[in-house]
């Protein structure tokens, strides 16, 4: 009875403070999270950041004795998070999957959750705390609500209702009014750190919060834009880690290994890297002490991610998603995806980089392909295959780009291209089953595909007439587009 009693407690910091982690197959915090001050707001906090930066900024306030940088972390969409993590004190575990698996780790960095949709104003006030040095960012690629031209969309109905004075939802109006009361409080320098999938994620961010402070009216912008110039740092940054879904498997195994229910365990790879630009205005987490690189040239390292790994990653989904593979491991299985991926790299990508120093290009490659086959992280397609409009530009079409640029037509990332019309218009995998598209353009993308009919040059004439996804310059290249509609009718055979 005993026994069952103790299983049933939920992880909290009394009931971890009574069993002992070393030696037992899981770790404790690195840092006593009552000693931890919030030094960072985090906009975004979903699984990824959980395994990821939380865990980078609890080692780096380890290793230096520095007890200013806990997080107050922001779900934007959803309060499920603040659910999960305030009754648990912010506590939660990470469980690693595959080879060379660390043990579960407990995690204590973040010492609070805001629900952003819920609560606005707090969001405000936790950017406007002169305490908060640093706000992180990962909201994905559609968060930021960019149009066709990258910048603000000035049409989306959340960023108008934004101008208009309500309480800020969307995460550049958040930082924007967080801001404003800044300057007004306090005039403390700070630093906003993009960790999303972008190119250039700083300048993007920049760009964006320069966009809404151009909107706001005069007698509101005040000296923000001059002060924002002077006081305000928008580093770029890389990050890796492959973080899949939480099961229900994964949580009884949390509860198995350390004994205590945790609502907000996250998985991930062993893998993990952080590239980061070292430009801040108020300081930073020694992240360099957790792993992490520090460097001023982060561009060569990220698009060697995005165009190898992500793009590759995106290839997977789709083609696997098509031929019935629930996951990305189970994707590479097939010969014939697993070819396409490396040619991906090998012959379209490669051509296009600029590698950074230190980084062995080959080892890379196959260090991305090795991670994917990891039959331990049930990564599953549909989810990677999310958001493809927005993930496309960023991960397949500046390689495109490229090497129409260079004379070549990219035939394996067009394939990719391809895979993704397919999966929109198609709807189903070879065994009938449906494929959600979950797309912040799905509506338009669905129609475009139901009306190509089946006709695999109505459908890539169709798809790349979205200019906000492949502008006029691929739309009207005619061997890009021979080489997808030639794609589209192999995939959409029989």
């Amino acid at each position: 009875m005993n026994d069952t009693v103790r299983v049933a407690q939920r992880l909290r910091l009394d009931t971890l403070d009574r069993l002992s982690g070393q030696g037992r197959g899981w770790v404790g915090p690195a840092v006593d999270p009552r000693a931890l001050r919030v030094g960072v707001v985090h906009l975004g906090i979903g699984a990824f950041h959980r395994a990821h930066q939380a865990i980078f900024t609890e080692l780096a306030a380890a290793a230096t004795g520095r007890e200013d940088w806990g997080i107050t972390g922001v779900t934007q969409r959803s309060a499920s998070v603040r659910d999960q993590l305030m009754p648990q004190d912010g506590l939660y575990s990470v469980l690693e999957r595959g080879a060379d698996a660390a043990p579960l780790r407990v995690v204590g960095s973040v010492r609070d959750v805001v629900f952003g949709a819920g609560d606005p104003a707090a969001v405000v006030d936790r950017i406007a705390d002169p305490a908060v040095r640093l706000v992180t960012l990962t909201v994905t690629e559609k968060g930021y609500r960019r149009d066709g031209a990258g910048r603000l969309d000035r049409s989306d109905p959340e960023v108008v209702a934004d101008l208009a004075g309500r309480p800020p939802r969307t995460v550049v109006g958040q930082l924007v009014r967080g801001l404003q009361r800044r300057l007004a409080e306090s005039a403390e320098p700070i630093t906003l750190l993009s960790c999303d999938n972008l190119v250039g994620n700083g300048d993007v961010l920049r760009g964006l919060v320069q966009d809404i402070v151009d909107a706001l009216p005069s007698s509101e912008a005040g000296g923000l834009a001059d002060w924002i110039t002077t006081s305000v740092r928008f580093p770029s940054c890389m990050v890796d880690r492959i973080v899949p879904a939480t099961t229900a498997e994964d949580r009884a195994d949390a509860l198995a290994v350390l004994g205590l229910e945790d609502r907000g365990v996250v998985v991930a790879e062993p893998f993990s890297q952080w590239v980061i630009e070292d430009d801040f205005a108020a300081g930073r987490p020694a992240w360099e002490r957790a792993g992490a690189v520090l460097t001023r040239d982060v561009a060569a390292w990220e698009a060697v991610k995005l165009r190898m790994l992500n793009a590759s990653h995106s290839l997977l989904a789709y083609l696997g998603a098509l031929r019935g593979y629930d996951t990305i491991a189970a994707a590479l299985t097939e010969d014939r995806l697993a070819a396409a991926a490396e040619s991906l790299m090998v012959e379209d990508v490669a051509p296009t980089l600029r590698v950074p120093d230190g980084l062995d290009l080959d080892h890379y490659r196959g260090q991305v392909l090795t991670r994917f086959a990891n039959p331990a992280l049930r990564h599953r397609t549909v989810q990677v295959a999310m958001d493809g409009s927005q993930k496309l530009p960023v991960r397949l079409l500046g390689t495109v780009r490229d090497r129409l640029a260079a004379g070549a037509v990219p035939r394996h990332a067009a394939l990719a291209v391809a895979a993704w019309m397919v999966y929109v218009a198609q709807g189903r995998d070879v065994r009938g089953r449906d494929l959600p598209l979950d797309d912040p353009m799905a509506e338009r993308l669905g129609t475009a595909g139901a009306a190509a009919g089946g006709d695999p040059q109505r459908l890539v004439d169709a798809l790349l007439h979205v200019d906000e996804i492949f502008g006029a310059d691929l739309r009207d290249h005619q061997g890009f587009r021979a080489a997808l509609v030639d794609h589209v009718a192999q995939l959409t055979k029989g």
